[in-house]
């Protein structure tokens, strides 16, 4: 089975996403990148894919950086190299038989380089609609869990069960005779 790879360009996703652009707005970028690894971190545990966050290294000056944070990989490009060329130059070294390499980003050039070196893309704005299906498969599978919990916990004992079992069986036995009775009675 071929490994998931998504990388994302994390500063185009931040001035595309609803949230996102918002908390930009107001000038909080460190809580931005905190809520955008938060999500994707949620997404590849969900999807069992590796995600790897790409942020140019111009927004946040200093030397080139590699952490995981939330399960995910961060990557804070060389100052002076863009997300982009680092994402291509990455896409070109990992997209083999055994990874199966995506890349989100809405920069339309980015996209065309990327599908050339045989990569997959998809825009910021697919991207936040498919973490929005994600959260609403996860909000389902803990419910169901919950449910099943609520079974499993039942305030009946299992020989308590079984008892309203057999009285039902006698309950629905009882009226079988007692309307063959009364079809005989007729005649």
């Amino acid at each position: 089975m071929k490994k998931e790879l998504l990388y994302v360009d994390g500063y185009n996703m931040i001035g595309a996403w609803p949230e996102l652009v918002k908390l930009k707005k107001m000038d909080k970028m460190a809580d931005a990148r905190d809520l955008l690894l938060h999500e994707l971190s949620n997404y590849a545990k969900y999807q069992e894919m590796e995600v790897r966050i790409v942020f140019d290294a111009q927004l946040v000056p200093g030397i080139q950086q590699r952490y995981d944070k939330y399960d995910v990989v961060v990557i804070f490009t060389q100052e002076g190299e863009t997300a982009d060329s680092y994402i291509e130059r990455s896409v070109g070294e990992e997209n083999f038989l055994l990874t199966n390499v995506s890349v989100a980003t809405s920069d339309l050039a980015e996209q065309w380089i990327i599908f050339q070196k045989g990569a997959s893309r998809q825009s910021a704005n697919e991207l936040y609609r498919d973490i929005k299906r994600v959260k609403k498969n996860i909000s389902l599978d803990a419910t169901l869990y919950r449910m099943q919990q609520y079974r499993r916990n039942s305030p009946l004992k299992s020989q308590d069960e079984q008892r309203l079992k057999d009285l039902y069986q006698k309950m629905i036995q009882s009226d079988a005779g007692n309307n063959r009775a009364d079809k005989n009675t007729e005649k």
